[in-house]
Order: structure tokens, then sequence, then C-alpha cells
């Protein structure tokens, strides 16, 4: 085959979203508003949901309220609580993909293995696995839809392999396993252990809870949510005018965190809540082990009513000893001592810009170039979160630098609108590649850099966090400016900061095509 029957070789796809969770969902409406309907969404898991399908350990439940934990287009007045538990949020998820019909689009238990980009022919090649084996899937785009909450983390304990009983993740839970009357350790203290630990306290016989680093929690007001409420919500002017005041208050809050120029008002919040810390914990060393020494902010605030009284039982203990080794019947810390266990629970998070696994499968784009490879050499970046140069017709709806701090839903909008806008703009001038240019990838990059140049989350008040936040390169992910900016400049980024090449040649295969067989 010569190179205009490559050229002229028509995709499978006009654009394949990978992941049905949010991300994958909003990207899915924003091109059938552009009347883009050639697209598949492909989910490795066998429903939409993502994270809320992943995630069903007890408890779970999000830690931003609902009324702003939702897309501003689909919005409810019927949320059961102020913050949605984990089943009511994918029960969100299904409804909006049927009401939309978006499930028609979809191809569950679907794994993409890696991808490359074909420069011949101006489309990804995109290596996929399913019940009927492994296959080929070509795109003229990509949208990765793939959530920041995705890739759990074991710990890197010596002889966890060794262990004889039972290892669950908060992200893989298995409810099969009964905890009724056994002894349990959970390494971790973070976000998601903060949620399960009061639930399963009372069904153990033991609990062993091992804290590298406490963490900061504050009281959550949870209230069920009646009639008024929802009566009053039913209204869209009332709605979206709470709506808003709730977005400015979180603006205003995460640059209240991350800026070091409000350290006052930073200070003021962290004695407000050592006092309320100290105030639901009995034993006076207990309670000081569970204060932080770092400051409000460095790691992901949480909220529980709960998980500090967890620590008043007599069958909850909390170990700060850090971890030696796993055995087969239990956890060895560095002071010798042997603590027996049945069910090990790792609540140790995600890989987020790992230096380990820095994407979820192989990327490769201009002459071969892998993405992973490519943000190590480089460090992570990506113009608004969403594109990255030498990386044509790809795009993120979670890249570094495109999250404010916040409700995931204020980017998800962001970042989708913009990937569509540049699909469109691409389909007008009938080209078959749009490219970032490395000049507005690189300004926006350094102006990231410079606003968190100040940022406490580099300095000492975050020295002791170990934050997720800041990656092993000294970065941080997160996308400094207020969400009014990031709602901005994805729509009206001028779309000449993108190149497009090749006359477009080919029109796409109908909706039915199937993925080619690899041989």
């Amino acid at each position: 085959m010569d190179d205009d029957q490559a050229r002229a070789a028509a995709p499978d796809h006009e654009v394949v979203i990978i992941g049905a969770g949010f991300g994958g969902i909003g990207a899915a409406i924003e091109l059938e508003r552009e009347g883009i309907d050639d697209y598949v969404v492909l989910e490795k898991w066998d429903g939409p949901g993502g994270t809320w399908r992943a995630n069903t350990y007890p408890g779970v439940a999000v830690d931003i309220p609902s009324l702003v934990y939702s897309f501003s287009y689909e919005q409810r007045a019927d949320w059961s609580r102020a913050f949605a538990g984990g089943s009511e949020l994918l029960a969100y998820a299904e409804d909006i993909v049927d009401r939309r019909d978006l499930r028609r689009r979809m191809r569950f238990e679907t794994t993409v293995e890696s991808m490359r980009f074909d420069e011949i022919a101006d489309l990804w090649r995109i290596d996929i696995a399913d019940a009927d084996g492994r296959s080929e899937l070509t795109a003229r785009f990509v949208i990765s839809g793939i959530g920041a909450l995705e890739r759990p983390v074991l710990p890197d304990i010596d002889g966890i392999d060794s262990f004889n009983g039972t290892i669950l993740h908060t992200a893989r839970w298995d409810h099969d396993v009964d905890l009724n009357g056994k002894n349990v350790a959970c390494i971790g203290t973070g976000a998601s252990a903060l949620q399960l630990l009061p639930e399963i306290a009372d069904q153990v016989a033991h609990l062993d809870v091992y804290q590298r680093t406490p963490i900061w929690v504050a009281p959550k007001v949870d209230p069920e949510l009646g009639t008024l409420y929802r009566t009053a919500m039913s209204v869209p002017p009332v709605r979206s005018a709470v709506r808003g005041a709730v977005t400015a208050a979180f603006d205003v809050f995460g640059n209240v965190v991350f800026q070091q120029r409000l350290k006052p008002l930073r200070g003021a919040i962290e004695g407000s809540l050592r006092r309320w810390m100290r105030s639901q914990v009995d034993d006076p060393e207990t309670r000081e082990a569970l204060i932080p020494d770092y400051s409000f902010g460095c790691k992901r605030p949480s909220m529980s009513n709960e998980y500090l009284k967890t620590f008043n039982r007599d069958s909850v203990d909390l170990v700060t000893t850090p971890i030696r080794k796993i055995t087969p019947t239990g956890v060895r810390t560095d002071d010798g001592v042997l603590r027996r266990a049945d069910v090990l629970i790792c609540a140790t998070g995600f890989r987020i810009m790992s230096e380990a696994e820095p994407v979820p499968f192989p990327i490769h784009g201009r002459a071969g170039r892998e993405l992973g490879a490519h943000w190590l050499e480089n460090r992570f970046h990506a113009y608004q979160g969403v594109s990255v140069a030498g990386f044509p017709n790809l795009f993120s709806v979670a890249g570094p630098y495109g999250f404010v701090v916040g409700s995931y839903f204020w980017m998800i909008e962001a970042t989708t609108r913009h990937a569509a806008r540049v699909i469109a703009e691409t389909r007008r001038r009938d080209a078959a590649t749009a490219e970032i240019r490395k000049g507005p990838q690189d300004r926006y990059v350094k102006r990231c850099r410079e606003r968190q140049a100040d940022s406490p989350l580099f300095g000492d008040p975050c020295a002791t966090s170990n934050t997720y936040y800041v990656n092993f390169q000294g970065d941080s992910p997160l996308r400094p400016s207020y969400y009014a900016e990031m709602w901005w400049e994805n729509r009206h980024f001028p779309l000449t900061h993108y190149r497009y090449d090749g006359p477009r040649l080919d029109e796409p295969r109908p909706a039915r095509a199937v993925a080619r067989t690899v041989s």
C-alpha cells in the first residue's frame, strides 16, 4: 500500500473515547453537541460509572457536595443526602447514559492495551482486548477519559506476597469476604480509610490501623435532604444560584489552601480543626498521633463525624510504628512486634503521575515517542490539561495542570469542551490532524509553574505530608487558577494554538463497523 492509499484508509471510528466514567460520558455529550456521532466509548468494566463502579467499599461516598459533584447540564433536585453515596452516583451515571441514549455507543469489558499514531494514515491504531480476544481498532481522534483515581496501588512492603490471609484494596473490594469476627489490619489513613473504618469497626474482632501520615479531618455536615430542599432545588433559578454560591466558596477555599499569601487564614482553619479533632478522641497519646504536623491542604482534606471516634473503641488500635514486613500471619513493625491479621486492607491510593507507571498503557505518538517516557524525561505537562505536543489528535480529560481544586465535574466540562472544539475545528478545515503547538503549550505550563512557586505544597509547611499532590519530580498536577479562568480558557483559547495538517481524503466508516482482528 503506498502513502496515498494508506492515508485514504478509513478509520473504524472518527473518535474513540477511553473510559465510560463521568469523563467519558461528558466527552460523548460534547461530541453530540458538535454533531459528531461516529464515536465509540471503550470501557474495561461491565457498565458505565468509572470510579463509582470500581469503588464499592463500605461507606464509599463523594466528599464534594452532590449539588456541585454533577454536570451543570444534568442537575438533580432529588439527591438523598448532601454528600451522595457511591451507589447513588453510579445510578446517576447510568441514568444519564440511558436518557441520552449513549449506551449504544459503549463497548464494555473492553480494555485498551496500547496505542500508536500512524503518521502515514493520520490515525490512531488502538490495541484492545475483549471477550473475543485481541484486536485493533482505528480512530482519527482519541479522547482519554481515564480518571486520576483509576489505578490502585498495593503497598511496596517486604513479604506482602507471603500473606496467608485475604488482601483487599479499597478500589477492588470483594463483598464475598466476611469480616465478622476477623482480625483486620488496614494500611493507610487517607480518604478511603476515613470512610471505610467506621463502617467495619463494629464487625471485626480487632482492627489495627497502620498510619504513616495523619490527615486533617473536619466535621461533615451531611443531612438527609427532605421535601423542603427538593422543592426549593426543583426551581432552576434557585438551584443555579445555590450551585453558583457553593462553586464560588470552593474556588476561594482552594486558593486559601494553595497560596502562601493567605497563610493567616489557613492558620485560623488549622487552629479550629485541631481543637475539634482533639475533642473527638479520648486517649491522649492516640489523640496527638492523629493530629498532622503539616499545614492544612497539603493532603486532600477529608470530612467525617465518625472516623476519629472509631479510635475510642477497645477493639481498634492506631499503629504509628513503621511496618518492617508482612508475614504469613500478620504485620511486623520496626519495634519487632507482630500483630496477627486474617485480612489485610490496603487503603493505599492510586498511581498518579507515577515514576513506575506514568501512563495506564503505552501511547506512541510522532516518531514512535512514548508518552510515559516523554513525561519522565520532560516532566508531566499538558496544554490546559488536555493536549501534548508530539501527540496529535489525542486529548485528555484529566491531564496534568487541568484540575482546579473542587469538583471534578468542573474540569470534565471544561476539558471535554476543549477537545470537542478542536475536533470540530479540524473537521471544519477538512484537515486530518490537530496538534497543540509547542509554544502555547510551553507558555501555559510555565505560567502554571510560576503560579505554583509560592504554594505551601512545595515548601516547609508540607514537607512531612507525603502528599500525592506533588510527584517524584517535584511537580503538582493541579491547575493553579480559579474555576472561572479554567472554564473561560477552555472555551475561548485561540484555535490557532493548534496546528492543523493533512487533507482529509477519507470518510469514517459507518458507526456499526467492528474492530479488525489482528493476525
